[in-house]
């Protein structure tokens, strides 16, 4: 068996070199991919805010690391943090001006990203591509 040529790693490789490809157009900006995911969850709520609680849920990740990653984010104004008026014990964090249009410059990267992916496949292509991979995502949860 050419373990090389499996699906499992023809994804790995795949995801790696969109990781790759995302860092650096992300680094020119100052951020990391897991601060624009940040970001975009916090952008993707009615309100756009969340709580620190909701944060970590969302990105999977540890109180600490949530902390660090918008303590960052505060750093350059693409988000703010504050203290619920009701209970000192919530905490809220919410997308600024400038998070926002550094979620539509990230998205409209992502769409150019994309694009270049499958630029070599046939519309029905994309469609069955997307198709397969959804099946498989879902296999998975």
């Amino acid at each position: 068996m050419d373990i090389d040529n499996t699906c499992g790693m023809l994804i790995r490789q795949i995801h790696n070199l969109l990781e790759k490809m995302s860092n650096k157009d992300l680094k020119e900006k100052g951020l990391t991919l897991v601060q624009v995911s940040a970001l975009f969850s916090i952008n993707d709520t009615a309100e756009k805010k969340v709580t620190f609680k909701e944060l970590e849920k969302i990105l999977h990740l540890a109180q600490s690391t949530t902390v660090g990653i918008i303590s960052r984010l505060e750093q350059k104004n693409l988000v703010t943090s504050y203290i619920d008026d009701n209970d000192k014990r919530i905490k809220y964090v919410r997308i600024t001006e400038l998070g926002e249009q550094c979620c539509k410059e990230a998205e409209d990267s992502m769409l150019k990203t994309e694009t270049f992916l499958l630029s070599n496949l046939t519309e029905i292509e994309k469609v069955l591509f997307k198709d397969l991979l959804e099946k498989v995502n879902n296999t998975l949860k």
